[in-house]
């Protein structure tokens, strides 16, 4: 059967099926020839067609084509100059992935024939391979993008209310033992009842999911019979990761799709983790897989004095072309291809300072996120910024725009510090507990650019926090020179595993200290997935390509009294709204009649000067009255709370706390306490004794917040 083709159009980019035929558009700047490759089977050597693209529209080469279908394999070959000094990497040899395929058909199966240049040759890249790639190549996957949305509508979390729950598609379901061993590990299992019954009893409103774009496990890791677990090391900015998917070739996109819209039925929005900061092709020594073979002096940041090499934000081996104004359009429509089309929440925009370096140094004002904050969809999605890279001037916590909330590093590291009862603490912990407005205030932000972690997937899991000293990162493969050494951890007495009753006991209790502390703190809360479960991974704080045990939850052992607590911790947190306020402390209530935050010493007065710099000072109180609120119902009336003192010891010695005095008559009630988890009580005397090493919170309940609850039950 001879393959019609007719001119088609330039837009949009890719292979789209609009019911009668498929349009193929593909940019390319430099190059001097297009090929379309049409295929049978994933695994083919051969193309069944190679059909030259000769319409060209605005460097968009394109073409119609009416006998094909969804479910059509596909790939490019791209021909032009193979000029590696002049940044140029053309290789017709080698077939490419088309950077905005929606689906992918699989991995790369690791030869150096997926490499434009010899392996092994003198001149390394300088060199030219003939070899014919697609044997180890994955191909596109010509979808159709029909799918039964019906009323699905997002949850849309106000962001002072919202819970994120960082995790994993597969390690988060790959070894639960109430769901169907034939889909662990998938979409649809993340999206099964028992994993939204944990979501739900938690109280979480948001996941965000680990990288799912369709990534490359590395060679060096393949070979060492490890892989890219993490995922990041994107090659398809469309396509979501195949591995995540139970059928057949092409199915990920629908089953991407039926676990979004499972979620946003419980109430749970879906944030992704999205890296456009590199690509899986790496240095000048790395394969060809897509853009570099495509046009790689449009996509990639080159070296200003030889454009044979790349410039390197990442660690990775290479930068995309923040410049090029293709590389920031392949971005953007990405971005809008995840909200429109598969109905995503927002995203967690990895290294992201690289987006912002338009020359070298990091403009917060840059090209990037102009489009996004003028764009009608973006703009109103979740947008979470890791603010550094490795670059020069990369570490950039506080220096986002507007409308951006930011992981808080400061934040976890003061958290961290305190509670290992590291010195001098207190002043910076203070701005972390109400908000951090010493790094986002002047920027004309609220309490919700702060999104404040103790963990996350990059470095120890809340229980290897507090039971390794030093990292354990032997399985890696790189003899333990990974993964960061400033975890700002205690084992309390012993490295690993312990039956020693105390250690036990100062573990849990440590682990409540700063699950509670990360709940109860102003600003968007994080957990790490399985924290609330007390998973470990065996002190590994680096474990990007542990596939296994090591990064799976561990559902049989999970530790029930650490779920609890963290269940009703946040049940805490959404039953009272000065916990969650939405702009930060004024300092004055009522024209200055009351304070909206006070921080309270152990006799119960204001801390002053000296307590704040006394460095051996290891106690604070924070006394947030109930009138304290900015949220509002529908019709804009305030929503009051409660009064509430918050108590933390982080020294090693138990302290006699007077309680602060309040207007009026009423009792305080204990509802929270990390050295007795789960008990309650009214505190009828004027000090409490605070236990070394923990933390508890105190509600006020006065009289006529009794008759407004009494009036509110009758």
């Amino acid at each position: 059967m001879t393959i019609r083709v007719w001119p088609g159009s330039p837009y949009p980019q890719g292979a789209t099926w609009d019911g009668e035929g498929v349009n193929f558009s593909l940019f390319s700047e430099h190059a001097t020839g297009v090929d379309l490759c049409l295929y049978d089977r994933p695994d083919d050597a051969v193309e069944a067609e190679r059909i030259p693209l000769t319409n060209r529209t605005d460097l968009l080469w394109h073409a119609y084509l009416p006998d094909v279908r969804p479910g059509r394999l596909y790939g490019y070959r791209v021909h032009g100059p193979y000029e590696p000094r002049e940044g140029h990497r053309f290789n017709p040899n080698k077939m490419l992935l088309d950077p905005y395929a929606k689906a992918v058909s699989g991995p790369v199966r690791w030869h150096d024939a997926v490499y434009g240049y010899e392996i092994g040759h003198p001149d390394e890249d300088l060199s030219f391979d003939e070899r014919d790639s697609a044997g180890s190549m994955p191909k596109c996957v010509v979808i159709d993008p029909a799918f039964t949305w019906g009323e699905d509508r997002r949850p849309e979390t106000p962001w002072n209310r919202t819970v994120i729950y960082e995790t994993h598609v597969k390690g988060l379901t790959k070894l639960h033992p109430s769901i169907p061993p034939e889909i662990r590990g998938t979409y649809l299992a993340l999206a099964h009842d028992p994993v939204l019954e944990h979501l739900r009893s938690l109280g979480v409103t948001a996941v965000e999911l680990m990288p799912v774009h369709q990534f490359v496990d590395d060679r060096v890791l393949v070979e060492r019979g490890l892989s890219n677990y993490w995922g990041y090391n994107s090659i398809g900015f469309f396509a979501p990761h195949h591995a995540y998917a139970t059928r057949s070739v092409g199915q990920q996109v629908y089953e991407f799709k039926s676990m979004v819209k499972t979620l946003h039925r419980a109430g749970i929005e879906v944030i992704l983790d999205v890296v456009y900061n590199h690509t899986a092709e790496g240095n000048h020594l790395g394969p060809t897989l897509s853009l570099r073979g495509i046009d790689n002096k449009a996509f990639y940041r080159m070296s200003r004095d030889d454009p044979r090499y790349y410039i390197d934000f990442s660690g990775t081996g290479n930068s995309l072309n923040m410049l090029h104004p293709r590389a920031i359009q392949l971005i953007m429509d990405s971005l809008r291809h995840w909200v429109l089309e598969m109905h995503v929440d927002g995203f967690r925009f990895d290294l992201a300072p690289v987006l912002a370096r338009e020359l070298y140094e990091v403009n917060r004002l840059g090209t990037f996120f102009d489009i996004i904050q003028q764009d009608p969809v973006l703009s109103q999605v979740k947008l979470i910024a890791e603010p550094w890279d490795v670059g020069p001037g990369g570490y950039q916590v506080g220096n986002f725009p507007v409308g951006w909330a930011e992981w808080n590093g400061r934040y976890r590291d003061c958290v961290r510090r305190f509670w290992r009862g590291d010195p001098g603490q207190l002043p910076e912990l203070a701005f972390r507990l109400s908000g951090s407005s010493d790094l986002y205030e002047a920027s004309g932000r609220n309490t919700y650019a702060s999104v404040n972690f103790v963990t996350a997937h990059d470095g120890f899991s809340l229980q290897d926090l507090v039971m390794y000293a030093e990292k354990h990162n032997e399985s890696n493969g790189d003899d333990n020179e990974d993964g960061t050494d400033e975890n700002f951890s205690n084992n309390w007495g012993a490295e690993g595993p312990t039956d020693q009753p105390e250690i036990v006991e100062i573990r849990q209790r440590m682990k409540r200290n700063l699950m509670a502390t990360l709940l109860l703190s102003q600003g968007v809360r994080m957990l790490l997935g399985g924290d609330e479960l007390g998973r470990t991974q065996r002190g590994n704080n680096n474990a990007y390509c542990q596939d296994n045990e090591v990064s799976w939850f561990d559902w049989e052992h999970r530790d029930l009294d650490m779920l609890a607590f963290t269940r009703e911790t946040l049940k805490i947190f959404r039953s009272n709204p000065v916990l969650r306020r939405r702009s930060f402390f004024s300092g004055m209530l009522d024209g200055g009649r009351q304070k909206d935050v006070m921080w309270v010493r152990e006799d119960g007065a204001e801390m002053a000067d000296e307590d704040w710099s006394n460095p051996k000072n290891r106690v604070l109180g924070m006394l947030i009255p109930g009138r304290a609120t900015d949220e509002r119902d529908e019709r804009g009336r305030r929503i009051r709370g409660d009064t509430v003192l918050l108590l933390l010891n982080g020294g090693a010695r138990s302290r006699k706390i007077t309680l602060p005095r309040l207007e009026g008559s009423g009792v305080w009630h204990e509802v929270l306490n990390t050295a007795r988890p789960g008990h309650t009580r009214a505190v009828r005397r004027e000090a409490l004794n605070l236990v070394a090493h923990s933390l508890m919170l105190l509600q006020f309940e006065g009289a006529e917040r009794s008759s407004e609850r009494a009036g509110g039950r009758a």
